[in-house]
């Protein structure tokens, strides 16, 4: 389980770019984190992954503080930014067993072959990383992030740059993934997808939590952009006010 108890995080002394976030996100859990742009979500993520330091809160995996175990949690886990940051002097190949050899973890040559296949970069793997356009460079990361089987899997925006054949095989791949006891947790923009890909849903608004919960349970007899939309809509009406 990733846990957030009373999570926040401040760039400017002052003013919280997250504010008192507590949300809890269970093990098998396929779970959305969907927001405004700067409502938090990349703030939120790079704390989870320990890149970003914070003021107050905790955040648990499994129990263990990410700031008191962060080695041993981060093996646990693998992050694909909404950026893809890939060295570029390498080649792809090179970069997936240079991420494997990180983590411990053996070379599955069928198992990225299968996959490199499926998302249409297998002939490219020999090319260096520089040549790649943004979407192979998702594409690669991505690959990479899957290939040493973490617990749990934290993307940002993983569908940003993704042809709409890659995207439906990630979809696939996030799926079979939770069903193997494995959690996933991204954000997105693409409310119609988190709908119907995930069981649960979080939505964050200037830094502070305003719905999360289950899906169904989230959208009722609306759709997840109808909810995300009121939301939206109520709190501006107070704003003007």
């Amino acid at each position: 389980m990733v846990k957030f108890e009373n999570f926040s995080k401040s760039y400017v002394k002052g003013i919280k770019a997250v504010d008192n976030l507590s949300l809890e996100i269970e093990d098998g859990d396929l779970f959305a984190f969907v927001g405004l742009n700067g409502a938090g979500k990349s703030t939120t993520i790079k704390a989870l992954m320990g890149i970003l330091p914070f003021e107050e809160g905790k955040i648990l995996i499994d129990g263990k503080s990410i700031s008191d175990d962060p080695v041993g949690i981060k093996r646990k886990m693998a992050y694909v930014p909404d950026n893809p940051e890939v060295y570029s002097f390498m080649k792809g190949i090179d970069y997936i067993k240079f991420m494997l050899a990180i983590y411990g973890e053996s070379y599955n040559e069928k198992e990225i072959e299968d996959f490199a296949k499926e998302l249409g970069i297998y002939s490219v793997l020999g090319d260096l990383v520089s040549s790649y356009s943004h979407g192979m460079k998702q594409k690669i990361v991505l690959l990479a992030a899957f290939a040493h089987h973490p617990k749990y899997l934290i993307l940002d925006e993983p569908f940003v740059g993704l042809d709409p054949k890659a995207t439906h095989i990630l979809k696939e791949k996030m799926k079979s993934y939770v069903s193997e006891g494995n959690t996933i947790f991204f954000s997105t923009h693409v409310l119609e997808v988190a709908e119907k890909l995930c069981n649960k849903v979080a939505i964050i608004k200037q830094g502070k939590l305003v719905a999360s919960g289950n899906m169904e349970e989230i959208t009722k007899n609306q759709s997840l952009e109808d909810v995300f939309l009121d939301i939206f809509e109520e709190k501006e009406a107070k704003v003007d006010e």
